[in-house]
């Protein structure tokens, strides 16, 4: 196993985790911004305010968007042990 395919193995895990993990970061990082506009244009200063809301979004994104996650996490690590014994060499 040469230094090139640990690069690739690691490459393509990383671009899986950011792949997999964007919808709910993303879902969390757009109901802060929309809470946060709401605090600015009401003057309401309470900084609880965006919990609920980023909690409750990113256990619906979750929700709906798991099984499309799990779903890569299985595909890379079935990659990765099919290609298991090219590793070992």
């Amino acid at each position: 196993m040469t230094i090139d395919d640990v690069a690739q193995i690691m490459s393509h895990a990383l671009y899986t985790v950011v792949i997999t993990a964007a919808p709910v970061l993303l879902t969390s990082l757009v109901i802060g911004l929309l809470v946060s506009i709401f605090q600015t244009v009401t003057s309401i200063q309470e900084q609880t305010l965006t919990f609920v809301p980023k909690v409750l979004g990113v256990f619906l994104a979750l929700i709906i968007l798991g099984h499309w996650m799990l779903n890569n996490m299985v595909e890379y690590l079935t990659e990765l042990w099919r290609d298991f014994s090219v590793y070992i060499k």
